[in-house]
């Protein structure tokens, strides 16, 4: 996909041509990875970033709106970190299939001052583009089938556009079936 990021009432842009609505590792990624036309990005307003909000404010679907979220757990004293992509319809099966995926006894969210500190973008606005170097990145089927979802551009202020099969090809991603379990 080039040139058209459009879902609901966002209208987005090449992601190359907005840096600057961008998290410093996002741009990194995106410009190390060649993805600048293949990304969206949308300017919103930072009080709408959370997923609720901006399904409500600019009509989106629940199954095309992406979170993003930090997992850690540890085994014979080393942690493992993984992020997990799942739509919003869905929440993230940590206790399973993160859990095994990660080898851990227990697995659970990373504490959000260290999410923020360590991948360098902002809280609500994480994204698996950009994560720190050998982190994993768990990405559900339903995501990386997608035409296009909404996620986060490591800013409050921006969301991205992008192809589930993007997502899907990230490195250090693995497509998870049953990653998302239905919210009841």
């Amino acid at each position: 996909m080039s040139g058209t990021f459009e879902l609901g009432a966002l209208r987005g842009e090449p992601s190359g041509s907005r840096p600057d609505l961008l998290a410093d590792p996002v741009r990194t990624a995106i410009d190390e990875l060649g993805l600048g036309e293949s990304v969206g990005v949308v300017e919103i307003d930072a009080a709408l970033s959370d997923t609720a909000a901006t399904r409500d404010a600019y009509g989106l679907a629940e199954d095309v709106l992406a979170n993003c979220i930090v997992v850690t757990g540890a085994r014979q004293g080393v942690e493992r970190v993984a992020a997990c992509v799942v739509l919003a319809d869905t929440r993230a099966d940590v206790n399973g299939v993160v859990r095994r995926r990660l080898d851990v006894r227990k697995a659970t969210f990373l504490a959000m001052d260290e999410a923020v500190s360590r991948t360098g973008m902002e809280y609500g606005g994480i994204t698996p583009l950009g994560l720190p170097s050998g982190w994993p990145i768990l990405v559900d089927a339903r995501a990386a089938a997608a035409p296009l979802v909404v996620v986060g551009s490591g800013v409050r202020r921006s969301k991205l556009l992008v192809p589930g099969d993007v997502l899907a090809s990230l490195p250090g991603a693995e497509v998870v079936e049953a990653l998302g379990r239905a919210v009841p």
